[in-house]
């Protein structure tokens, strides 16, 4: 593992985010007079980035994206981007990580700074030699983009590979001909990891080390 480039994503993969992103979605929807969010709706939005999700699980376009995207900042980030909670066995699987001589880097959709908050809030942030998200503007927001930022960060990065949990995690890292582990706990369908293309998807994170011995 010396000198690996491990790169994960964040919601669904490091921390289970559903409650706070769930309540902001409901909050937007209600804001923007739509019906009570369906679980398909609620599920389909933990992944891609907040335009593409609206756009694609409520059929919002042009002003309404904004405004849905606007809202739902707005109830996030006044505290509910803190509910969130580490999947177990993923500190100790950073550790390890770690001990082995890893490098690991966050590469998620999320605005930077929330990502940075909220691995700060869960004890995790130390653990990553950098954290790469989306921009605030949304000029930076799909997957390929912050995996390009963080291969640019660690160009030494031997055999680089990300750890996610959603189709968007496997398409984006394809993008720069990085492998994708599939994070099989967190909200992905059953089947859509290994339908996307996910050199391997894994039950619980003490199955990655074992996953990238192989990739």
């Amino acid at each position: 593992m010396a000198g690996r480039l491990v790169l994960f994503d964040l919601d669904g993969t490091l921390v289970d985010s559903t409650p706070g992103i769930w309540a902001s979605i409901r909050v937007a929807a209600a804001r923007l007079g739509l019906p009570e969010p369906t679980p398909e709706q609620l599920r389909s939005m933990v992944g891609p980035p907040l335009e593409e999700g609206f756009a694609g699980a409520f059929g919002l376009t042009g002003a309404d994206v904004d405004r849905a995207v606007l809202v739902y900042r707005e109830h996030y980030t006044a505290g509910a981007m803190l509910d969130a909670t580490v999947y177990p066995e993923v500190p100790d699987l950073l550790a390890d990580l770690r001990a082995g001589g890893a490098v690991l880097a966050v590469a998620t959709s999320k605005p930077e700074p929330f990502a940075v908050r909220i691995l700060e809030h869960v004890g995790l942030l130390t653990a990553f030699a950098t954290v790469h998200g989306a921009t605030l503007d949304g000029a930076v927001r799909h997957k390929e983009q912050v995996v390009a930022a963080a291969l640019a960060a660690h160009p030494d990065g031997v055999r680089p590979v990300l750890v996610g949990d959603r189709l968007h995690d496997v398409l984006g890292a394809r993008v720069h001909g990085v492998p994708c582990i599939g994070a099989g706990w967190g909200p992905a369908p059953p089947g859509e990891l290994a339908a996307a293309g996910a050199v391997a998807v894994v039950a619980s994170p003490a199955e990655v080390p074992a996953a990238l011995a192989r990739t």
